[in-house]
């Protein structure tokens, strides 16, 4: 299947993109990005790829027109006006921060009204949910020294958009967390692709998340799948893009059928939109 290169996409694919100093602009000055958002800071030109970390965490480096590039996530909950600082590591032995300077972005607020025992733990799942969420961040944490060919991504099935990334959820009146990732409303059982090529580092079954499967794409790249019917690919797979994975369901927390759809970079939840081509408005 191939990849078509979304319009937010087409600037870091072949020019700079997310953040972008003019031409006039030193190549140390701040990036910016939103919380859930990418930054894309400069690092250089050098025939050896640098390193670079933020918050301890590996980041994404690639080559844009013989400039060496850091490709960061920035967290939901990082503040507002707050700069963040990339260490870099240069092959000649040279250390550096450059920074990042977070940027405000309003995300919508979305009301949901489902069965309290969809809403709430009962008291003899909680030591379950806590290992889940201590196992998968873990798993999120994965990066891999082998980047991706490219940073495009497929739609994994097809359908509008039924809940937006960022948004923040108050489920029965009571505010939750920002979603994470985004919500494609599909039939069950509609097949579900790869959105790239990767290996598949987690499959299995969480509470919240019902039926779930983790991508590993490269550097840190990493896409998340879940309240699937059915998994068709184990930990260790190798998958092309493309490739079915499995099925929509509405299994673990779910009020319907739907694909919920994450992208992680840095083990930070980011936008999948930015990634992947225009999808139909909720």
């Amino acid at each position: 299947m191939k990849l078509l290169v979304p319009l937010f996409l087409a600037p870091l694919l072949c020019a700079p993109a997310f953040s972008q100093p003019s031409k006039a602009t030193a190549a140390d000055a701040p990036a910016t990005a939103a919380p859930g958002r990418v930054a894309r800071v400069r690092l250089g030109k050098a025939e050896q790829a640098p390193r670079a970390w933020l918050d301890e965490r590996r980041l994404l480096v690639r080559r844009e027109r013989g400039e060496w590039v850091a490709v960061a996530g920035v967290a939901l909950s990082a503040r507002v006006g707050s700069t963040l600082s990339v260490e870099v590591d240069h092959g000649d032995g040279r250390r550096e921060a450059r920074r990042v300077t977070v940027v405000s972005r309003k995300y919508p607020t979305q009301h949901l009204d489902v069965a309290p025992d969809q809403a709430d733990l009962p008291a003899e799942q909680v030591a379950r949910y806590e290992q889940e969420r201590e196992h998968l961040r873990r798993v999120l944490q994965t990066f891999s020294d082998q980047g991706p060919a490219g940073l495009a991504l497929l739609q994994p099935v097809p359908g509008r958009r039924s809940g937006s990334f960022g948004s923040r959820r108050v489920i029965n009146g009571v505010a939750r967390s920002p979603h994470s990732g985004l919500d494609i409303a599909a039939d069950e059982g509609t097949p579900v692709a790869a959105a790239r090529a990767g290996k598949v580092l987690d499959a299995g079954e969480y509470i919240f998340l019902g039926r779930t499967v983790v991508i590993d794409h490269g550097q840190g790249l990493l896409s998340l799948y879940s309240h699937l019917s059915a998994i068709d690919v184990a930990a260790g797979n190798s998958v092309a893009s493309g490739a079915t994975i499995g099925k929509v369901g509405a299994t673990g927390r779910a009020t319907g059928p739907h694909l919920h759809f994450g992208v992680y970079l840095n083990a930070a939840a980011v936008d999948p939109a930015i990634f992947l081509p225009r999808l139909s408005p909720p």
